[in-house]
């Protein structure tokens, strides 16, 4: 396959070698739009220093399928469960993939242990969804903690069972994330808006991290997802940005 470029750019080699395997897991091509939106994501988190922070992560939308979807854009590839993968019913192209609240979730392959005890991030978009549920992340042991869910409230969690607790709607969409730097602080985003608090941290487990729920039919979610990140520290603003800016310009490229 040749990409081709907008006048004096060039395709980078990462969104390229993504964007191959999507279309041969789709087993057609991607709109060019769709491909212009990857690609600017991609140079976009290098130009802004975050892209060696994401070691596992998916674009859930763009992709004409639910198994393109689930390509991943960096590190092993996730397993799902129960979603449809031959119908596509529970996916959308512009919106992503929904959960049930039941049994539909993905293991992420990647553990909480796999990075660094003070260097951890986890980010989903979020796009549709009210009610209580685990968006991405595991229960852990009683100590160690890593996950974003909403139970009343939003919780964050970040190698503690002590939550950041944030008050925003259970409706609230678009970019939700938290970032653990130092063994003292976590870093939330959710609604726009950042937010920092005194948490300790413990050794993470060796146990995967789970989207659309926090294990096996742990608290799972009926939310639609969009993307989802995993890996080291890094700035959520930034990251906000990047993806805020692929969904829409994803959402603006297919028919």
């Amino acid at each position: 396959m040749t990409l081709v470029w907008r006048p004096g750019f060039q395709f980078d080699a990462d969104a390229s070698t993504y964007i191959e395997a999507v279309e041969a897991a789709d087993t057609q091509a991607l709109e060019t739009g769709v491909r212009y939106a990857i690609n600017d994501f991609v140079i976009g988190c290098k130009q802004d220093g975050i892209w060696s922070a994401i070691k596992a992560s998916c674009i859930l939308a763009g992709a004409r399928t639910t198994n393109g979807a689930l390509v991943p854009l960096v590190g092993t590839a996730p397993t799902p469960n129960n979603f449809d993968l031959v119908g596509d019913t529970d996916y959308d192209r512009k919106t992503g993939l929904v959960g049930n609240g039941s049994n539909k979730y993905l293991i992420s392959n990647r553990n909480s242990n796999s990075d660094p005890q003070n260097s951890q991030h986890m980010a989903v978009y979020k796009t549709a969804g009210s009610g209580n549920g685990n968006l991405i992340g595991q229960s852990g042991s009683p100590i160690a903690r890593d996950l974003i869910d909403y139970n009343s409230q939003w919780r964050f969690n970040s190698r503690s069972t002590l939550s950041v607790n944030n008050a925003a709607a259970v409706t609230t969409n678009g970019f939700i994330g938290l970032s653990r730097s130092s063994s003292s602080t976590i870093y939330t985003r959710i609604g726009g808006a950042i937010a920092s608090q005194l948490v300790g941290s413990s050794a993470p487990d060796a146990i995967p991290i789970y989207v659309f729920s926090r294990g096996v039919n742990d608290f799972p979610t009926a939310s639609r997802l969009s993307f989802y990140s995993i890996g080291e520290s890094l700035d959520l603003a930034l990251l906000d940005t990047r993806v805020s800016n692929l969904m829409t310009a994803i959402g603006a490229a297919i028919p």
